[in-house]
């Protein structure tokens, strides 16, 4: 199939997810992931109708945004950073959605105050629990939440989280609800805001959708499977 197939198909599943819950399609972003695939496919999308791309590594996201500068793309960093890469994220990322620790929120906000930028950004959560995960742990969010808000350049928009990878829907679901139930508590305590819930991901974003999720992160999906030297 190609790009503008799949992205049909996947926008068709996302669209019926929203309508068993009754939710409006219009409510619920599809990301394409572009991850270590070449420039040609992105373009291929774009011609599809899309304009906003993830990238998990900030010098592939850098290096694609150089190369296709002026055609209108919008990059979205999903992956982890390093405070010592904040820099590249601050220059060329048009939203930031994988925030881990108040220290990488001040590094990026400097690089940003530098550039006279104001950016987008997630903060990623833990939900699963799982050691080899990147994210705050919920009960962690508040505080660094109140830390960031000193932040002159971060926008903070909502949370991010990846669901752990197993069969078992319901321990899917259950890391999504935690997400959910941690916005609610943070839009209590700030009179609103945290509107964007980036969860669900090519194998788990149809349950992302029926709890909530406002951007479903698509890479395998659309692009197919990563070349072999990256698996």
């Amino acid at each position: 199939m190609t790009i503008a197939a799949n992205l049909h198909a996947a926008r068709s599943r996302i669209d019926a997810a929203c309508a068993r819950v009754g939710r409006a399609p219009s409510e619920v972003e599809l990301l394409p992931v572009s991850k270590t695939h070449p420039v040609s496919r992105v373009v291929e999308a774009q011609a599809a109708g899309y304009a906003r791309f993830g990238e998990s590594r900030p010098q592939e996201l850098r290096d694609k945004a150089v190369e296709l500068t002026g055609t209108g793309i919008d990059w979205v960093l999903i992956g982890h950073l390093q405070s010592n890469k904040a820099k590249l994220a601050a220059e060329h990322a048009a939203e930031f959605q994988a925030l881990d620790s108040v220290a990488l929120g001040e590094a990026l906000d400097r690089r940003l105050v530098a550039l006279g930028r104001r950016l987008p950004v997630l903060v990623e959560v833990n939900t699963s629990g799982e050691e080899a995960k990147h994210g705050f742990a919920p009960a962690d969010v508040p505080a660094a939440v109140r830390a960031l808000g000193a932040c002159d350049a971060l926008d903070v928009r909502g949370l991010m989280t990846i669901a752990v990878n197993s069969p078992d829907a319901a321990a899917v679901r259950a890391c999504f609800e935690r997400l959910v139930d941690l916005q609610a508590r943070l839009r209590d305590a700030a009179g609103g805001g945290f509107d964007t819930l980036s969860m669900g991901m090519s194998g788990d974003f149809e349950i992302a959708v029926e709890m909530g999720s406002t951007c479903v992160r698509l890479g395998t999906t659309i692009f197919g499977a990563r070349p072999s030297s990256d698996r």
